[in-house]
This record gives C-alpha cells, structure tokens and sequence, in this order.
C-alpha cells in the first residue's frame, strides 16, 4: 500500500506528529458538534406534522457520519477570518442537509438499491420509497430556505447559493455526476469519463463546502480561486480513496455495503490503475491542494490536515 500523509511522515518530529494528530482529532469532534448542534436546531422536529416525512429527515441526518462537508464549510471560514464566524455553522448544517438528500436518493432502488447506509437502515428501507424520495427532496429544499437567511452579507448569499446550486446541478455537479455514473455502470468506462464522474458526483460538493465556507467570511476574488483549487483537489482524491476503500473494506468497517463498485461493473479509480497506483496519486493530489494554500500561511493549517485526513481514513 503506498504510503499516505500520515504522521509517521519523516519530516515531522515525534512530538510535532502528536501534536498534529491530536488537533486534527479534535478538529474533527467540536466540527461534528456544531454541525450536529446546528442540525438538531434547524430541522423540525419528529412530532412536526406531517411527522412521518421529518422523521425520515432526521433518520438519514443523525444516522452518523463524519460531517465532513460542515468541517470543511467551517474551517474554509476560520482560514479566512483567524475564528469561527458566527451563524457558519448553519452554513455547514445545509451543506450536510444536501449530502444526506444525495445519500437517501443514492439509495434508492432506482439507482445504487442499497439497503445499508453508516451502519443503518437506508431510509427507503425504514420509511419507504415514497417517503425517502420525499424525504430527500425536503432536505434539498430546507437547505436552500437555511442559505437563504444566513447571517453573513446579501453578495455572499448570493454568490454561496449559486456556488451551492451549480455544485448539485447537472453541468459538472452531483446529479450530472450521478447521472454518468449510472450510464457508466457494466461499459468498461475510460480514464477521463471515471475522473469526471468522481469530480462531479462527489468532488463537487466538497469544493463548494470550502468555497461556500470562504464567501461566507469575506474572501476575496484571489483567495476564492486558491480555495476552489484546493477544493477541486482534495474532492478528488475523497473519491479516490471511497473507491479504494470499497474493494478494501468490510461493510461492517464501512457502514455500508461493500463491494457494490465491483457487483455493478463500475470502472474505478481501482479498476484502472490498481489500488497500490490509486493511492499514490491520491496522496498527489492532496499534496497539489495544500500547496493551494500556502499562501494563507499557519491559517491554513487545519484545512491541510483536512485534506490529509481525507486519504488517511479507513470509512
């Protein structure tokens, strides 16, 4: 297996190493709080009629996760401003409600027919299909309301909806991701169209967490870009390391079926270039987005770590 930015890394010292670990693990637990804080405020509650549909809503939501996307909203912001600004945490909360809407749709029998999803039910299969389309098309719609009163500038609104929208959309978003995907499956796709496939589907929508993260608190034109570049990067070396995972890993260690990729015929980053190959070039690619942000200097520290932890992770 090839060797990741881990830190055992010879650069780093044995107390620089825990250090960094520690902070990065940290990162990772007051982010998942806030998120889920923010959630748990934001959605209405399972008794709210009709409760059937927000019961759904909040199965698939605090089912679990690493709350990746709401972290990376977050510190994209802390990058920029040295703190957390207030009301972000909202921000990721609708960024986290766009993922889950994704994952239920995923799901479903229509498209990937999976009936386990961070180690439970997937929604279809607790509520039933209608229900989870439902479902799935409230949280979209709920994300935009919370975008829509975010307590930042009426530009940076603007310009996050926008970014937030096109990264779901069909034009190199989610759902033209998803879309090729399903086309691609039992077609022996090539390189180009498996990298398209990844940097729409899933690469997307992590760009425009740290990018939605940095509008939010007031980047300008040239710290946008190097955000998005950074992001564009790290999402696909995310992807790369899913599609690893899925040949490597238990559903029990997952959370999630594994080995659907393989079952459906689906060219991976695996499949072409093997799982040794893949996992370099995922660790280049997130050597390529930190130096993205050199230029932020110590504050963009965590976010590095972020991206590493991305082709460190085993789920």
């Amino acid at each position: 297996m090839a060797q990741t930015y881990a830190c055992t890394q010879a650069r780093f010292s044995v107390s620089d190493c825990y250090t960094s670990c520690f902070m990065l693990k940290e990162t990772l637990e007051q982010g998942r709080i806030l998120a889920d804080a923010a959630l748990e405020r934001l959605l209405p509650p399972g008794t709210q009629r009709p409760p059937s549909i927000h019961q759904a809503m909040r199965h698939s939501v605090f089912a679990g996760g690493k709350r990746l996307r709401p972290i990376l909203v977050m510190e994209a912001a802390r990058m920029i401003t040295g703190s957390l600004p207030d009301g972000v945490d909202e921000l990721g909360a609708a960024l986290e409600m766009l993922h889950t809407y994704s994952l239920i749709h995923d799901d479903l029998p229509a498209l990937d027919n999976d009936d386990l999803r961070r180690g439970r039910p997937t929604c279809h299969v607790a509520f039933g299909e209608a229900t989870a389309i439902l479902a799935g098309d409230a949280l979209q719609t709920y994300a935009y309301e919370v975008m829509a009163r975010l307590r930042t500038t009426a530009e940076a609104r603007v310009q996050i909806i926008e970014e937030v929208a096109h990264a779901t959309g069909t034009i190199d978003g989610m759902i033209g991701g998803q879309v090729l995907d399903l086309e691609a499956e039992h077609t022996h796709a090539d390189a180009a169209t498996v990298e398209y496939i990844h940097r729409s589907k899933t690469g997307a929508l992590i760009t425009a967490s740290v990018v939605a993260g940095g509008l939010y608190a007031g980047a300008d034109k040239a710290q946008v870009q190097r955000i998005r570049e950074f992001g564009k990067s790290a999402g696909l070396a995310f992807q790369i390391v899913d599609d690893v995972l899925d040949v490597t890993q238990t559903s029990e260690q997952l959370g999630k079926t594994a080995g659907k990729d393989t079952k459906s015929e689906k060219s991976t980053w695996p499949s072409l270039y093997g799982v040794d190959k893949s996992l370099e070039m995922a660790d280049e690619l997130v050597y390529t987005a930190n130096k993205r942000l050199d230029s932020f200097g110590e504050r963009a520290t965590t976010l590095k770590e972020l991206a590493k932890f991305l082709v460190e992770r085993k789920k």
